[in-house]
């Protein structure tokens, strides 16, 4: 498969395209290795859009539709994507931290998380520390994964995992934080076990705690 082609179809917003590439890849039985070059490629070309709407090329709509393509891309991968496909893994939770309003990172790594095995609850964007402690409380969970491009999201992230403190329901999880501005101090402000800022290593990470 030339990935050069996936690359800027995915930047392009090519949604037919983009499927029948990856459509014809899965019938060709591919390797996890492939499968993991095709998922890099995909997010080379997400790259692209984010960098076209910086630059006012693309708009929020355009954002919203390459979620969706991310989406859509995803289920067609899943059974060539990593891990135990046969059973449950664990449960997760996932969501963007209060004032953040991004989302395609966070639903291409729900994506891979669940063609892993797992089963994957998303409240979604712009959430506040109680909103994730609700919901840790709710199904409890085996990981919590928290998302966030802008620099406010460390805040945001450190807030919500002192609140699961409070609720007594920090032990029982392990809590992975995703984006742009996550590095390891930032990680350990936060007070989260792990970071990562790219979706197929914090996939690799999440395998790791739950085998």
């Amino acid at each position: 498969m030339e990935m050069k082609l996936l690359v800027q179809y995915v930047g392009d917003l090519e949604e037919d395209k983009v499927l029948n590439l990856l459509k014809d890849f899965v019938a060709m039985n591919p390797t996890q290795d492939e499968a993991d070059k095709v998922i890099s490629a995909c997010q080379e070309g997400m790259a692209i859009v984010g960098d076209r709407f910086e630059r006012g090329e693309y708009f929020v709509g355009d954002l919203i539709f390459a979620g969706e393509l991310m989406t859509e891309s995803m289920d067609i991968l899943k059974p060539v994507i990593a891990g135990s496909k046969n059973g449950n893994l664990g449960k997760m939770v996932i969501g963007t931290v209060a004032g953040d309003l991004h989302d395609i990172g966070k639903n291409i790594y729900r994506g891979m998380v669940e063609a892993l095995g797992l089963e994957v609850f998303d409240i979604g964007i712009d959430q506040p520390a109680s909103a994730f402690v609700e919901k840790v409380r709710e199904v409890k969970p085996d990981v919590l994964g928290m998302s966030g491009v802008l620099t406010l999201a460390i805040e945001a992230m450190k807030q919500t995992v002192d609140a699961l403190k409070e609720a007594g329901l920090r032990d029982d999880l392990k809590i992975i934080v995703g984006g742009n501005p996550m590095t390891k101090d930032a990680c350990e402000y936060i007070g989260a076990d792990a970071f990562t800022t790219n979706a197929t290593e914090g996939v690799r990470i999440v395998e790791q705690w739950l085998k």
